[in-house]
């Protein structure tokens, strides 16, 4: 065998690896930061991500509502790239092999495209039956090729059906906090409208259904990122928004508002382990403690949530525990929010006018 033939069949066989162990860790046992640096799909993302908002403020760039659209389909679409990056990868890796071996197929492949063709038909098991293999390797990786293809197809769909229902369950808590927080949601009008509403009640019920929605969150936007990409069909929700303005109202609760909600210091310790396990994997975390609200911004909410029947703490002491509180996982937020393009929320992420991501 000439040196390129094996130099062809070792490529070839790292290709269906690299393709293989891709799709056994986003759907048979995804773990998504196992592993990450040999997943193509996750760089594809990356790298499709970084060009989709740009392509947003360059056809839409007066109009947020077609921008905020045109972000929506950013998902959908890089299920079907990721599929597509995995099938072409192992044709282009079978592809290798056969064209190495081509001797071996009848009739002989000549070129790379003949190989390529080959490697589909067997893929994507058609079996037109114009080329077939004439030894027992090459039969054998032809039925390795089949075989492949049938347990991408499949597993994809059961992946497709684990996205949407997870999807559906965190829109779920999203829309009803959004009825309970205003619109644009926030923390202090989440407590601002749970005392105007005589629903104080059900802050502790609301806090310890969080926790486990932020639990899952957490879990299966590490295990799917994809999942992170896709948008509320909402106005001015989503699912950093929702995380934010949880993460605000438990640190009012624990430093701000007196007989605080042990349940809000249970999801604050979930939620901010939430934000920053996100922003780590996305390669968005950083170790700066600032609070990102002023003091000023601070003292108005206060003055809120007194009119409206609250009891607070001595504002000084509230504000360095507030700050404290705050700083352990605003940064990170921030950047979730900037990074995913959210809709400028009260206290979350760029609260100007949104721009584009650094």
């Amino acid at each position: 065998m000439l040196a390129w033939q094996s130099l062809a069949i070792v490529v070839g066989a790292l290709l269906v690896v690299l393709s293989l162990t891709d799709v056994f860790q986003s759907v048979v046992v995804p773990r998504a930061p196992a592993g990450r640096r040999l997943r193509p799909s996750f760089y594809s993302a990356r790298a499709a991500w970084w060009l989709w908002p740009h392509l947003s403020w360059w056809l839409h760039p007066r109009n947020p509502d077609r921008r905020e659209d045109f972000l929506a389909i950013f998902a959908p679409f890089n299920l079907i790239l990721t599929l597509m990056l995995w099938s072409l990868l192992m044709l282009l890796g079978y592809g290798a092999i056969f064209f190495a071996m081509r001797e071996n197929v009848r009739p002989e492949l000549v070129t790379f495209p003949e190989a390529f063709y080959f490697a589909g038909t067997s893929f994507f098991t058609i079996g037109f039956g114009d080329y077939v293999g004439s030894s027992g390797w090459t039969r054998l990786i032809a039925l390795a090729a089949g075989a492949s293809g049938f347990g991408v197809i499949s597993t994809t769909t059961a992946y497709l059906f684990a996205i949407f229902g997870a999807f559906q369950a965190r829109e779920q808590f999203v829309v009803t906090l959004g009825a309970r927080a205003g619109s644009p949601p926030s923390g202090v009008g989440f407590l601002e409208i749970a005392q105007l509403t005589k629903t104080t009640g059900s802050l502790s019920p609301i806090m310890r259904d969080a926790q486990q929605w932020a639990a899952t969150l957490m879990e299966t936007h590490l295990a799917y990122p994809i999942l992170a990409y896709f948008r509320s069909s909402h106005d001015y929700e989503s699912w950093v928004g929702t995380l934010g303005t949880l993460l605000d109202a438990s640190t009012i609760l624990l430093s701000t508002v007196v007989d605080f909600d042990g349940e809000a210091k249970v999801f604050h310790t979930i939620g901010r382990h939430a934000t920053h396990d996100l922003a780590r994997y996305f390669h968005l975390a950083s170790e700066d403690r600032n609070a990102g609200v002023t003091f000023e911004e601070f003292n108005e909410a206060c003055e809120r949530l007194e009119r409206c029947g609250y009891t607070l703490r001595e504002r000084r002491e509230a504000w360095e525990r507030f700050t404290t509180l705050r700083g352990a996982y605003a940064t990170n937020l921030n950047a979730l929010a900037r990074f995913f393009q959210t809709p400028p929320l009260r206290w979350i992420g760029d609260r100007s006018i949104l721009t584009l991501p650094h």
